[in-house]
């Protein structure tokens, strides 16, 4: 190239450089042009040049949360959410417009009786259900009467089936808004916090729960609060659902304690009666022999009838969250609800995750002859004649039916509806000494109960 054409562009160059104007945008102020002109191509390349776009037509459906330094936000927030609730409420029925649905459908029964049983046709029901008020309307539907609807031959439904069922449903509406008011979150679920707070100023109006010392009520709380959590909250994420809560029967069981007149056996059955949870706390306190608040290893060894192996023992504390390796109030809570619930789909996957030693998702013959090797060590020490693994392998592959002939699975042992008596076979002697002699327990239960009809 000769000197005098390289000048030439050197000077063009120059000339460009210079007139060219300095571009003194912010970095926001060119990516907001990039995004305007790739829209406007973009557009123009499908063909919508002039046309409103349809993504404008999509409605709203994401309202992000206030964050923590938004103060003012946050305020807005919970004054809307109790304002809404305060209005849901008012739209429930109070007690004297349920007597007055009561009178208004016993006005309108029709004759005959069902037993003792007053009945309502389908014509008296839609009138009752256009002079009830306009709260009611919602209960008045030719849905309603046909769920309740069952074979009487008149073609009639229950007046006191349809009042139990408008009951029901107010219950759990006012229950649902109760248990929204301590959703701090307002997502629709509950923390643990949550729930304690709930169930702490629930025990004023529980007479069942007035013997209860005000010193008793922490352990009460964490008692009651961790039977929701063990059972409605699997996969351990801390919080738990407002309607799993409503849908399950452990608020039933909580409120049963407003009955002054609950039987004894009832009291005893129900997790959150003061009996039961007494009887809880009292077990800890009767471990915990150095009295520091918490349970070694060799402690919890005593629980029940002593039985339980050493084997699934140092599971339990390999597993399970504990201090310095000493178990709290808490933990064993969890351990206490397992065990006792061993029927349970939450309860075996507690215990399946402590058999399951290598975390393989499924249980094989080594895991199973690991555990049962223990059981066979406590046969010798109470000079029982030892049961072979084999016949044990047999048996527990038989109950349970697994999927894959050599792998049992968490589902496989909830499926067999066998889980409890499995675990049992695995983890505690007095359960496998139970289950080896159910034949001849099953006689002599049999032989008792027939001298005692003698005897009568």
């Amino acid at each position: 190239m000769s000197t005098d054409r390289m000048v030439h562009w050197k000077d063009i160059l120059k000339r460009r450089l210079a007139t060219a104007k300095k571009d003194e945008r912010t970095e926001e102020e060119k990516k907001t042009e990039e995004t305007a002109l790739f829209t406007k191509y973009y557009t123009e390349w499908k063909g919508g040049g002039s046309k409103e776009s349809s993504y404008r037509n999509i409605p709203r459906f994401y309202y992000r949360l206030p964050a923590e330094d938004e103060v003012l936000l946050q305020k807005l927030r919970e004054e809307s959410r109790a304002v809404f609730l305060q209005r849901k409420s008012r739209e429930l029925l109070d007690n004297e417009e349920l007597q007055n649905l009561w009178f208004l459908l016993d006005k309108h029964q029709v004759p005959p009786l069902s037993g003792e049983e007053a009945m309502i046709s389908y014509d008296c029901y839609l009138k009752v259900g256009e002079i009830a008020g306009e709260k009611c309307k919602q209960f008045f539907t030719a849905r309603v009467y046909a769920k309740l609807l069952h074979n009487d031959p008149y073609g009639r439904i229950s007046i006191m089936q349809f009042f139990n069922y408008v009951m029901r449903k107010v219950w759990l509406h006012q229950t649902r808004i109760g248990l929204s008011l301590y959703d701090v979150a307002g997502q629709g679920y509950l923390r643990e916090s949550d729930l304690e707070n709930y169930i702490l100023e629930l025990i004023p109006t529980l007479p069942q729960l007035d013997g209860l010392e005000k010193s008793f009520y922490s352990f009460y709380v964490c008692t009651a609060v961790r039977k929701f959590f063990f059972f409605l909250d699997p996969l351990r994420t801390g919080k738990i659902k407002i309607q799993d809560i409503l849908a399950c029967s452990f608020l039933d069981d909580l409120l049963e304690l407003r009955d002054e007149e609950l039987s004894k056996e009832s009291q005893e059955s129900n997790w959150f009666s003061a009996p039961s949870a007494l009887r809880v706390y009292g077990q800890y306190l009767n471990l915990d022999k150095d009295h520091n608040g918490m349970l070694s290893k060799e402690e919890l060894s005593r629980y029940g009838t002593g039985t339980l192996t050493g084997v699934f023992l140092d599971r339990v504390y390999q597993e399970c969250l504990t201090y310095d390796g000493e178990m709290d109030y808490k933990t064993y809570l969890d351990f206490v609800l397992a065990l006792e619930n061993r029927k349970e789909p939450a309860a075996l996957q507690y215990i399946f995750k402590l058999l399951d030693m290598e975390n393989k998702g499924y249980l094989n013959v080594f895991a199973l002859n690991y555990f049962f090797r223990a059981i066979q060590e406590q046969m010798k020490i109470h000079a029982q004649e030892p049961v072979t693994f084999q016949d044990v392998k047999d048996e527990i592959f038989d109950m349970v039916k697994p999927r894959d002939p050599y792998k049992i699975t968490l589902q496989d042992l909830v499926s067999s509806s066998q889980g409890d008596t499995v675990t049992s076979i695995l983890i505690d002697l007095n359960g496998f000494w139970t289950y080896e002699n159910r034949e001849v327990l099953v006689v002599n239960d049999s032989d008792s109960n027939n001298s005692d009809m003698d005897e009568t």
